[in-house]
């Protein structure tokens, strides 16, 4: 038996997904930017999902474009803001995902203003420390806070943000990666400038994201090329991944209610079970509603037996993370929860939840932690 409780990380593809893609990769074979009909076929395959997704978001058809996923862009949102639009400074934190810390770092070497907010010991922001920071200091501002943390689901309230954004006249940028298609979204009731979702993180393919431009911010294309993407992104499109996302992102939508219920079940069944057979079980990050409820880290006391317990657990058929989604094969020290002040001996592993995740499989891994911790 294999479970897998690494959701956070990646989703598997839904079956109507797939079936969806494999129509397209068999039929839709022309290049969108040909003018013949295979070529207008396959063109209006890829603006029928951009609008799709539009609709889904609360979106204009002309604010959404088809990236290869969140890293992009995040990398998209963060570069074009300091290079077309006159940022200097951007206000962060120090839990964002490394696509937008390491970016940040790139922008701050070449002479971008970077402040980082500090967090309390359950990821959450200082609002009216962000407000002060956005109201002082010199230079057009970026906002770049996540929706939804990776590693512990702490969230950020986002129309709160986006509203003292909005009053302020800075520009403001939110990695959803982790929370679209799990949290309704409706971005023409919320300020926002950019944003970004990535389709394996909602039962969609990998390699196929989409980025949210406010039609207020006017930026030049990131990749260079041809006229894809109405000029902002070069490169034939990925058609059945563009379909794969739209179709994913329908599904994840329409049955987002159920799936949450299913969902927090589990969450909440695994951690009265956690603690209930183990001593000394601590959980990482904000534990009443709203949090990212696919996520659950669970910080297990300093011993001899906890110290390799994911190499185990992956012994055992189970799959989970020890940290950070994209870092999830390395056991190197996690700065979200360096950033919250976490015991250095303790040791975190993150289970995180989809719909396909059953109670039988908690009660699996319960009995296999047993005997490992036992």
């Amino acid at each position: 038996m294999r479970v897998y409780f690494d959701n956070a990380a990646t989703t598997p593809l839904s079956e109507e997904v797939s079936d969806a893609m494999l129509r397209v990769m068999r039929d839709v074979f022309g290049n969108p930017s040909s003018i013949h009909a295979d070529g207008r076929k396959a063109r209006a395959t890829v603006e029928e999902a951009r609008k799709k997704v539009a609709h889904l978001i609360g979106a204009s058809i002309g604010e959404v474009f088809f990236t290869s996923g969140g890293t992009e862009s995040n990398n998209m949102a963060l570069k074009n803001a300091v290079r077309d639009l006159d940022v200097r400074r951007i206000i962060s934190s120090p839990i964002e995902h490394h696509c937008v810390l390491h970016t940040a770092d790139r922008l701050a070497a070449a002479g971008v203003q970077v402040e980082r907010l500090p967090v309390d010991e359950l990821g959450r922001m200082d609002y009216a420390g962000l407000e002060a920071r956005i109201q002082t200091g010199a230079g057009h501002t970026l906002v770049s806070l996540m929706h939804a943390n990776n590693e512990i689901g702490t969230m950020i309230d986002l129309r709160r943000v986006g509203d003292l954004c909005r009053e302020a006249g800075v520009l403001f940028h939110s990695d959803t990666v982790q929370t679209m298609g799990h949290f309704p979204f409706d971005l023409s009731q919320t300020y926002l400038s950019f944003c970004s979702g990535s389709a394996h993180k909602f039962h969609g393919p990998k390699g196929t994201g989409f980025i949210y431009i406010n039609n207020d911010n006017q930026i030049e294309p990131f990749i260079d090329g041809g006229s894809q993407e109405r000029n902002m992104r070069a490169g034939t499109e990925n058609i059945a991944g563009i379909v794969g996302l739209a179709t994913a992102l329908e599904l994840a939508c329409r049955e987002m209610e159920e799936r949450k219920a299913h969902i927090l079940g589990l969450r909440s069944y695994l951690a009265g079970e956690l603690q209930r057979h183990f001593t000394d079980i601590r959980f990482n990050g904000e534990q009443e509603f709203p949090f990212l409820y696919t996520v659950l880290s669970v910080s297990f006391p300093p011993s001899a037996k906890s110290e390799l317990l994911l190499l185990h657990l992956d012994i055992a058929g189970i799959s989970a993370s020890g940290g950070s989604a994209c870092s999830s094969g390395a056991e190197a020290g996690s700065h979200v929860l360096e950033a919250l002040g976490g015991e250095p001996d303790r040791k975190t592993i993150r289970f995180s939840f989809s719909h396909y995740n059953t109670r039988e499989e908690i009660d699996f891994l319960i009995g296999k932690m047993k005997g490992i911790l036992g």
